[in-house]
């Protein structure tokens, strides 16, 4: 039921102009200074949607389990063209092939929405033409609204969510409701918490409960981040991005921090919160690379995935929502039932901030995240 865990989320580093773009992934690193060679955008006029798909062949990249196995051998029998999967396990690791300066022969990558947003800084993406993916409009009109790409002007919005905390009904005497909770948690739940280790996300409940922005990039308010975390290390178990719900289930840890589709609320006595104070919201999206020469294929996939019976495959099987209403309507109630942030409507959503790509000032999170963790 449950794909690989990836800490895929992670923080846009500076890609802005000269595309410096530091990428590491598993203890492993590469440095970018230059960005593709791009094709010009083309106008919709010069796009054909009665094109002749099987002459084109597209080649995606997306996160392992993100999507169906059977996704390639369904394309090729409704849309007539090969599809070539190609995986990442990070964005960073995609973002390290994007900004390379090679032709990386990718058509469309998904990528979290401030990669998106960096990317088209950068002048590599595609604009989207919304007359060649008629099922954009299943997308709740939620989804025209985010931040980094207001009416999905460059991206398609795949999965979306928020973080909160994940605890353990019978074995927390109360309830938590705040992000302070976490951060000095009560006598019985200390040395039994996590939080998370990617940058952003170690920084968003100190944030949160500072009434800060996630997006803030002054150097006053990450030193008031920095003495909240710090405070709050002698109380942790550990820093965990991807086992955070197997802890939970086994007793080791009593609360995390955690996404929401990550949070096993199927289990018994596990339940999820987004804490009073309010939290993000994160997206995960889907672009059209300028350099693609199959362009129309590259939208005909979009479009195809958009299909509430193919889109709903992400919230049935990685547990994430889609930003798809017709999808969402063919989540089995059963399903919504067990895992509750699948019950999270649009709009409560929207209520959390949208994680922005902060282009060069993004190292003071990574600074703010080394300090915290070499704290003694």
């Amino acid at each position: 039921m449950f794909r690989a865990r990836y800490p895929r989320r992670l923080p846009a580093v500076a890609l802005v102009a000269g595309l410096a773009l530091a990428v590491s992934a598993c203890g492993e690193g590469t440095t970018s200074t230059a960005a593709p060679e791009a094709s010009p955008s083309v106008s919709a006029a010069q796009l054909n949607p009665n094109a002749n798909l099987s002459r084109q062949n597209l080649t995606i990249s997306v996160w392992p389990g993100y999507t169906p196995d059977y996704l390639a051998a369904k394309v090729e029998e409704k849309l007539k063209f090969k599809l070539k999967v190609a995986t990442h396990d990070t964005n960073e690791i995609i973002m390290g092939k994007l900004t390379g300066g090679a032709d990386t022969g990718i058509d469309v990558a998904f990528v979290s929405g401030q990669y998106a947003q960096a990317l088209h800084a950068a002048g590599l993406l595609e604009p989207i033409h919304p007359e060649l993916i008629p099922n954009m409009a299943n997308l709740y009109p939620e989804a025209n609204e985010l931040s980094y790409d207001k009416g999905n002007v460059f991206s398609v919005p795949y999965t979306w969510g928020t973080t909160g905390i994940c605890y353990r009904t019978d074995l927390m005497k109360t309830p938590p409701t705040s992000w302070n909770d976490l951060l000095n948690p009560p006598a019985d739940a200390r040395k039994k918490v996590t939080m998370m280790t990617t940058e952003r996300w170690l920084a968003l409940p100190a944030l949160k409960v500072l009434g800060l922005s996630v997006n803030t990039k002054s150097e006053e308010d990450l030193n008031k981040v920095k003495e909240k975390l710090v405070a709050a290390k002698p109380y942790l178990l550990g820093y965990d991005d991807v086992t955070f719900g197997d802890r939970l289930k086994s007793g080791e840890a009593v609360m995390v921090e955690a996404w929401d589709g990550w949070c096993p609320t199927a289990e018994k006595n596990i339940k999820f919160v987004v804490p009073k104070e309010g939290s993000d919201l994160w997206v995960d999206t889907m672009v059209v690379l300028k350099s693609s020469k199959n362009k129309e294929a590259a939208h005909a996939f979009i479009n195809f995935i958009l299909d509430p019976k193919i889109h709903s495959w992400a919230a049935q099987n990685i547990l994430y929502k889609v930003p798809n209403k017709a999808a969402m309507d063919e989540v089995p109630a059963e399903l919504k039932e067990k895992n509750t942030p699948l019950q999270m409507t649009p709009s409560q959503l929207l209520t959390g901030e949208a994680i922005l790509d902060l282009g060069e000032e993004s190292t003071k999170f990574t600074r703010l995240a080394t300090e915290v963790k070499a704290a003694k």
